[in-house]
């Protein structure tokens, strides 16, 4: 009896707090239940209801022990068995809010939600039942004795007490933080703005923001407040070009010359996609920055989390930055320094990502025709003082490809968007990762080996180089058939006619004719793509013979790592109103090209080289074909790395080998005897 008593008295202890809590995290479920608006005041319920929950799962272990040892004897086996299912309900409830509330709502584990959500209904269902059980099963000859001994009056005003503390702590930290005022600015960071291309902010790029005026720098320059939780896609992203796309070397050679030759309003043409945060926060003006200069937001984030997840939708599809970009819908304390208030920020956004994926996850993100806003590009008279000229323009080489479903020249196939290919599904940790744990690659692997060899990092050079060589360019030497070895005075049926194999030699002292094919059969534009005035693709052959002398080459770098000038090139050639070459893509100065030479995806290109085989040749000839790429020419990559000696790396796209015979070519002997004279 004394044993049943401290019993009692402990569970009477806890039971105000069991009871309040739950109370309050009833009410407050309830709310989050039906209520999907974005507010500081549901979001401080989400926070105090995490609180709340932390106490319930400690109180219900608690309670539930001592309970369940004090009623275990009684034989009610029905009352115990739903009050037992109900306790174990309740912790299904707790520990997927507790879990919920240390990691988040991932997306891979949005069940977690519904079960903690239908796991507490369920739990509030049983529990009445379990005392609406115990009271009508309560034996009559202990009609003396209280039903409910934890719950006296005492223990339910405690209760009562707890769940208003609670609310108390709601109200109180909901209304100090209305007094809270990030102060986010539409103003120049620069101070006065100088209007160079007219009353927009932002020409020549054609940027636009929902107000038509500038963003605040906390709003676009904060990408260490995402690596907080997305680490592993940052890590990804630290890597990328986009990350390193105002850092690198060759952009600020070339960034600082137009804002010498012009000034720095200019830069806003490329600033747009190199460095949105110094656009959009109104930097680009005298006495503000570009991204070319170091120690500024703009030169260390280049293309960061929000100059992507800060868009929502697209002005055109002609490029030149043409985004509509727009900031987040602050969650508690957003833009604060202080860390308290950050990391109670950061716990809003973890409890309900909800707003959060609205803003950042825009369904234009998911779209090929989102990377036309930057990687197409035009200039018009503003820029260069002739007239409006294209440029680079992946998306409509794409368009006109296989891939885009939507060239009726090409037979239908599965559609391939630009994602596919530089943004594939990799398993990641990521708490945006999808059901099998997967998350869009943000290494945005392409051609530019040039920056992971500067920035000395193996691991993204070795994505790179693996990306270039997976079968997206191919190159076929074609073999040197010769009909007129096929000739034979036995008689053959026709169906071995047709199959043939014709033979292919080549004789000694024999003038040659050799065919390659190149083809672009896996990239999903034209080949090679970007800037392709700087991008050095080209052919190289070499013709050896057994004993590996070379008999003939094309292509072949010299000691000083510059290309055979008589090489086939796949590039362009810019030149400025005079026809002179603009080699430093100086592109303000352009009006047009005097070269061009690409493969269209799908497409194929016949090269043919003319070689005599010499007497001295050893049988067989080996001949290596193979298409080779490198990020800058070595004229450009001189001036812009402001470094002779830097060898910037040169990858074998594609390669192809053939072995062809040689032979002696039999001599020709004129006979000299006389004719015979016809029989009579």
């Amino acid at each position: 009896m004394k044993n049943t008593e401290t019993l009692i008295a402990r569970e009477r202890q806890v039971s105000s707090l069991l009871w309040g809590s739950f109370l309050f995290l009833a009410v407050t479920g309830l709310i989050g239940w039906t209520t999907s608006a974005h507010s500081s005041l549901i979001q401080w319920v989400s926070l105090v209801h995490g609180l709340a929950g932390i106490l319930f799962a400690l109180s219900v272990v608690v309670f539930g022990y001592l309970h369940f040892r004090r009623t275990l004897g009684f034989r009610r086996p029905v009352v115990l068995l739903i009050g037992l299912l109900a306790w174990l309900v309740f912790l299904s409830c707790a520990y997927t809010g507790l879990h919920i509330l240390i990691e988040g709502r991932r997306e891979a584990e949005a069940y977690l939600y519904d079960v903690h959500l239908y796991s507490g209904a369920i739990a509030a269902v049983l529990l009445l039942t379990h005392l609406i059980s115990h009271y009508w099963l309560f034996p009559k000859k202990h009609a003396h004795r209280e039903r409910f001994p934890t719950l006296e009056p005492r223990t339910r005003r405690r209760a009562a007490w707890t769940a208003t503390a609670f609310t108390l702590l709601l109200g109180s930290a909901w209304g100090l933080s209305l007094s809270y005022d990030p102060a986010f600015t539409t103003e120049s960071i620069a101070g006065s703005y100088e209007y160079s291309y007219g009353d927009h902010p932002f020409r020549p790029s054609h940027t636009e923001t929902p107000h038509g005026g500038f963003i605040d720098n906390r709003q676009i320059a904060n990408s260490s407040e995402c690596v907080v939780c997305h680490a592993d896609v940052a890590k990804e992203w630290i890597d990328s070009t986009h990350k390193k796309a105002a850092s690198d070397p060759a952009y600020m050679r070339n960034v600082n010359l137009l804002a010498e030759r012009k000034d720095i309003t200019a830069t806003r043409y490329c600033e747009g996609c190199h460095a949105p945060i110094a656009l959009l926060t109104g930097a680009l003006t005298p006495g503000g920055y570009h991204g070319g200069q170091i120690d500024t937001d703009a030169n260390r984030e280049g293309v960061n989390c929000m100059s992507c997840h800060g868009v929502y939708k697209l002005e055109h599809l002609k490029g030149v930055a043409s985004y509509h970009f727009k900031p987040t819908t602050p969650y508690l304390f957003e833009g604060s320094e202080h860390p308290f208030l950050r990391a109670i920020n950061r716990l809003s956004i973890k409890l309900d990502p909800s707003q959060h994926k609205r803003d950042l996850a825009n369904d234009i993100l998911a779209k090929p025709e989102f990377c036309a806003s930057c990687h197409a590009q035009f200039m018009d008279k503003d820029m260069n003082g002739w007239g409006w000229v294209k440029m680079q323009d992946d998306y409509s080489a794409w368009l006109d490809s296989p891939y885009s479903g939507q060239n009726p020249r090409f037979s239908a196939q599965q559609r391939v968007i630009c994602h596919d290919c530089h943004m594939p599904l990799v398993p990641t940790q990521d708490p945006s990762a999808n059901a099998q744990g997967k998350t869009k690659s943000h290494r945005f692997v392409a051609a530019n080996s040039m920056l992971a060899l500067l920035s000395e990092d193996s691991t993204q050079y070795d994505h790179m180089v693996r990306f270039m060589q997976s079968n997206k360019i191919t190159v076929t030497i074609e073999e040197p058939h010769r009909d007129n070895a096929t000739q034979t005075y036995f008689h053959l049926e026709s169906g071995i006619r047709d199959q043939i194999n014709l033979p292919w030699y080549v004789y000694l002292n024999e003038e040659v004719n050799l065919n390659l094919t190149v083809s672009n059969v896996g990239v999903g534009h034209n080949f090679p793509g970007g800037t392709i005035d700087l991008n050095e693709a080209w052919v190289e052959l070499v013709v050896t013979d057994a004993q590996g002398q070379e008999i003939f080459s094309s292509g072949l770098m010299n000691e000083g790592a510059e290309v055979d000038p008589n090489a086939y090139f796949y590039r362009a050639i810019p030149v400025d109103r005079s026809g002179k070459h603009v080699w430093r893509h100086d592109l303000f100065n352009m009006i047009g090209e005097s070269f061009r030479n690409v493969i269209p995806p799908g497409g194929s290109d016949t090269l043919s080289y003319r070689f005599r085989v010499p007497s001295w040749a050893i049988s067989p000839l080996t001949v290596s074909a193979a298409v080779k790429y490198r990020k800058f020419n070595k004229r450009y990559s001189d001036w812009a790395l402001e470094d002779e000696k830097i060898r910037l790396p040169v990858i074998d796209m594609a390669r192809h080998q053939l072995n062809i015979p040689v032979k002696h070519q039999p001599e020709v002997h004129l006979s000299t005897a006389e004719p015979s004279a016809p029989a009579p």
